[in-house]
């Protein structure tokens, strides 16, 4: 295929993946994930490969470090495979989702972590193909899935979810305040012809969100592409799965750096953290009970935000939120 869509897309990004994608604060990950990597024979996990600049930067690094790389989407890790063939023999790629650390371990043959990261939300890749839909700027297929092999597409949801689903779909995964008023509008517009391009929707969002809200809340697709997004590829119910068997995956001194985009995932982050942070004996006791202590400490206070410095740089590092934390020995 020559890359140029039949339907007049702008033909396909060809730079070299390092040209195409600039990794979300490679410094403060690096900084964070070293102790865990340096000077042995460790093991990287990266559950949300992409384009491979994590992954880049931490095998050059670290010269006895042996990357296991997770992807749901195909493109993305041919992509990493040629950005990565300098380390072809210490990489190992894994087409599956992030909530499957354990199985992606298994088939590289190593039995546990040393390091893990979670890049989440859409990729640079995703955002900047126009024929996967994920961008409300351009005209595309309703599509949206990370994996497009398999699944739903947004359309289908758009065609075929109820109104009260869509209605809740748009509040919890968009936290869009005109939920019912997009949702009915949706089904009345589909019962007069399906949806199929991403600009009938923007379209019909323009249309309902009012210009007041338009002026103080950004774009009025942002938030309904986010739902649709989300809903399609499952990703915080695959997040909630994810990052207990990723902490489980941690051998003892093992880190894990978790990077997210919205508020949504960053809850389900702090919570899982959380849990694992808290002592397990019971509170109406005096002393630690041994194999009862905290199975991780938090490596950062609260969530970190990049600097404005690398917001310049890389306009999409600005809504990141990072938490991070390390495995234990167990308590006294």
């Amino acid at each position: 295929m020559d890359g140029t869509s039949g339907d007049g897309a702008t033909p396909r990004d060809e730079r070299a993946p390092g040209d195409r994608h600039t990794p979300v604060l490679l410094d403060r990950v690096s900084e964070l994930l070293d102790p865990a990597l340096r000077d042995r024979d460790a093991v990287y996990v990266d559950a949300t490969l992409g384009m491979g600049g994590h992954a880049a930067a931490l095998l050059a690094a670290h010269p006895r470090l042996t990357v296991v790389g997770m992807d749901r989407d195909p493109q993305a890790l041919e992509l990493a495979g040629r950005r990565l063939t300098a380390y072809a023999d210490r990489l190992h790629r894994v087409h599956t989702v992030y909530d499957d650390v354990a199985g992606a371990l298994e088939q590289a043959g190593v039995p546990a972590a040393d390091g893990i990261l979670f890049d989440l939300g859409v990729s640079s890749l995703q955002l900047d193909e126009d024929a996967r839909g994920f961008s409300y700027s351009r005209d595309a297929d309703l599509d949206m899935r990370m994996d497009p092999t398999t699944g739903p597409t947004a359309a289908d949801v758009l065609n075929s979810y109820a109104a009260g689903e869509l209605r809740r779909i748009l509040r919890e995964y968009g936290e869009e305040r005109f939920a019912g008023p997009i949702a009915n509008a949706i089904v009345r517009t589909r019962e007069k012809r399906p949806f199929t391009r991403s600009t009938e929707l923007v379209e019909l969002l323009y249309g309902v969100v009012p210009a007041a809200s338009r002026r103080t809340g950004g774009h009025p697709a942002k938030r309904t592409f986010q739902a649709l997004r989300i809903e399609v590829n499952r990703e915080l119910e695959v997040l909630r799965d994810a990052l207990p068997a990723a902490l489980d995956a941690l051998a003892p001194g093992g880190r894990i750096v978790v990077l997210s985009y919205h508020s949504l995932e960053d809850r389900i982050t702090k919570r899982v953290l959380a849990e694992r942070v808290r002592s397990r004996t019971p509170v109406d006791l005096p002393v630690e009970l041994p194999g009862h202590g905290p199975e991780f400490r938090l490596l950062s206070r609260g969530s970190e935000q990049a600097s404005d410095s690398e917001i310049a740089r890389n306009p999409r590092a600005a809504p990141v939120r990072l938490r991070a934390a390390e495995r234990v020995e167990d308590g006294p």
